[in-house]
């Protein structure tokens, strides 16, 4: 059925949808791979660009235009919120950390099944995780990175929302500077570039545990 009243979705679906409803209409345990992203001196045109979207501070609000699409972010919750559910068992915890990763990664035009298996790799969904080099977060961000295009203020890096953000804009600017190479850009963000391990890590926990096809709708 396309489209149609509320009133024919489960209760779980309900539940996500009412959660979502502001936004206008417009078990696995891998071992963590995290390693520590190089500092390299950058252009201050790159530098401020990258500045500018770490400070951006509206909120992690997706717009819809249609009923579908937002329907089609519903169903995403859902499926994510079912495979997420082992590593985030409070709900609301769950739901909100989707959303904004969802958000964030969209915002960075990333692959959010993409962002989902490097969170897996480099910290297994671990807010407060800390690395041997001094990483921090979901992302495993190194701490420079607040110095160079933040405020400074490295606590941040353990905030869920800042550390997604800088996170996706640093993947984005590795990609943007290896021109769109995957494996390369993994590989930088890493600090392996050019090795497999970690680049394969990543396409893997992609592609085994996060590969998402959304479902069919049938036509009313």
């Amino acid at each position: 059925m396309r489209g149609g009243s509320n009133r024919y979705l489960d209760p779980r679906r309900r539940r996500i949808l009412a959660l979502v409803a502001g936004a206008p209409l417009l078990g696995f345990s891998p071992p963590t791979r995290a390693g520590a992203q190089i500092y390299e001196p950058l252009a201050d045109a790159v530098r401020n660009a990258l500045a500018a979207q770490i400070a951006d501070t509206r909120p992690p609000v997706r717009n819809f235009d249609t009923h579908d699409g937002r329907m089609g972010f519903v169903d995403w919750l859902d499926a994510m919120s079912k495979r997420l559910r082992a590593r985030k068992a409070d709900d609301l915890t769950r739901l909100d950390f989707l959303r904004t990763l969802d958000y964030e990664a969209t915002r960075a035009g990333l692959d959010r099944q993409l962002v989902l298996g490097l969170i897996q790799v480099e910290s297994a969904f671990r807010k407060y995780a800390i690395s041997t080099a001094g990483a921090r977060g979901y992302m495993q961000v190194m701490p420079f990175w607040t110095k160079v295009v933040g405020d400074g203020d490295t606590r941040k890096l353990f905030d869920m929302r800042a550390n997604l953000r800088y996170g996706c804009v640093i993947l984005r600017h590795y990609l943007d500077l290896e021109g769109g190479d995957l494996f390369l850009a993994l590989g930088r963000y890493n600090g392996s570039r050019g090795r497999r391990e970690y680049p394969d890590a990543v396409i893997g926990a992609w592609k085994t545990n996060w590969s998402y096809q959304p479902p069919t709708r049938t036509q009313a």
